[in-house]
């Protein structure tokens, strides 16, 4: 896709350092890291959301993501835990518009968080629980039922 630093990095347009590439995802090194070992993992080819996203590559984004962490925490860069960061959506701070899972080294006063509402601490009634995840249910089963559609024709 033109104008995507990340689609540019995978055609070898931009510099990046790689950590790892394969057929179907590449990580390199964040340009504006949390910690020192912040990674990025990519689809190699362009998703700019996870509902882009072919299911068999982001299955492998997580699972390269597991040997980035153990990577993290064997390389001896300074980690104590590890993150993984998704932001799908500009609500959810999403940047640049091409999937990307953030692989992040952590470890006590790193000065990295989250920040709650107030109204995080009051939890929800049940019944407002049920009703979320019926909504949800019934989203999946309006998409499996138009993905059956779809293979049927």
């Amino acid at each position: 896709m033109s104008n995507c630093i990340f689609c540019d990095i995978v055609n070898g347009n931009c510099d990046a350092a790689f950590v790892h590439r394969d057929d179907s995802v590449s990580v390199f090194m964040d340009i504006q890291p949390v910690n020192a070992g912040h990674m990025l993992i990519i689809p190699n080819t362009h998703a700019a959301f996870l509902a882009d996203l072919e299911p068999n590559t982001g299955a492998k984004m997580f699972r390269v993501a597991q040997k980035m962490a153990e990577a993290l925490r064997a390389s001896g860069l300074k980690c104590e835990g590890v993150n993984l960061f998704l932001a799908d959506g500009e609500a959810a701070m999403q940047e640049v518009f091409h999937v990307h899972l953030h692989v992040f080294p952590r470890f006590e006063g790193d000065g990295f968080g989250l920040t709650f509402a107030d109204t995080y601490l009051t939890k929800p009634p049940w019944s407002e629980l049920e009703g979320a995840a019926k909504m949800i249910s019934t989203a999946i089963e309006r998409s499996a039922l138009a993905d059956e559609d779809e293979r049927q024709r």
